[in-house]
């Protein structure tokens, strides 16, 4: 028995539709995810524990939004708090500068850290208007991050011979104003500073700060999304081929 091709027509067309839509799906699968994706918030820290580290940089890092990050190889030997180091402007009350001053040694068990600040254009306007180098001293003051011990994210550093201040909070004010070790309180819960402190690795960029984003990173992008188009390009035009082929062998079919 003769299928009607008028049936057979529809079925290749769902079919031709699945693999296609299969394809666009492999495609994105393609697309990284989004570096919003891989925030770190204060949140995600020991923010009622502010150590202190010292070391040199030891990779090149990752420059951009929101965030860059790059490693630093401790120091074998640490004094047991912050050494005497200029305090940021914005961190320089009493409140904030106590604390940062009476932060402990690092004491956990790597040898090398990943330090993740804020993205370039935050910093540079901060006391950091260029990328580190490998082998440049840095030293730092806080947080370990909650589930990965090798994460450290500071609320201000210091870089090179002359130990520049850099600030990494947004204000003059601590993420969290914790008790400060040795005293009678610091076993309590910390006491949280206002909901409105903000992370910098939150905010927008200012449309000027644009090119100032990582360039390797939107040249992938670019990239992964032009193979995107291309699949995409591909399956239409291979499937309106195939249609046409269909659609004009079903027709000598049945002139004869």
């Amino acid at each position: 028995m003769t299928v009607s091709t008028h049936t057979e027509r529809p079925r290749r067309r769902g079919l031709l539709g699945s693999a296609a839509a299969l394809l666009v799906t492999a495609a994105m699968a393609l697309v990284p995810a989004s570096p919003a994706a891989a925030h770190h918030g204060w949140d995600g820290f020991e923010t009622n524990n502010l150590v202190y580290i010292a070391g040199t940089v030891s990779s090149e890092g990752n420059w951009g939004d929101p965030h860059s990050l790059f490693d630093v190889t401790l120091d074998a030997q640490l004094p047991a708090n912050t050494p005497e180091l200029p305090i940021p402007e914005d961190l320089s009350g009493p409140e904030d500068s106590v604390r940062i001053q009476a932060a402990l040694a690092y004491d956990g068990r790597h040898d090398e850290l990943e330090v993740i600040i804020a993205p370039p254009w935050w910093s540079s306007s901060n006391g950091l208007d260029r990328t580190l180098e490998v082998g440049e001293g840095f030293q730092g003051v806080g947080y370990i991050n909650s589930t990965d011990d090798g994460l450290f994210r500071p609320v201000a550093f210091w870089y090179g011979d002359g130990n520049a201040p850099v600030n990494q909070v947004i204000g003059n004010t601590l993420p969290v104003r914790a008790p400060l070790p040795g005293t009678a309180q610091a076993s309590g819960p910390p006491t949280r500073v206002p909901s409105t402190v903000e992370d910098p690795t939150e905010l927008t960029p200012p449309a000027q700060g644009a090119g100032n984003a990582d360039n390797g990173s939107g040249t992938q992008t670019w990239l992964v999304w032009a193979v995107f188009g291309s699949v995409v390009v591909v399956a239409v035009a291979a499937g309106t081929f195939y249609v046409r082929r269909r659609t004009r062998d079903d027709e000598r079919n049945q002139d004869a």
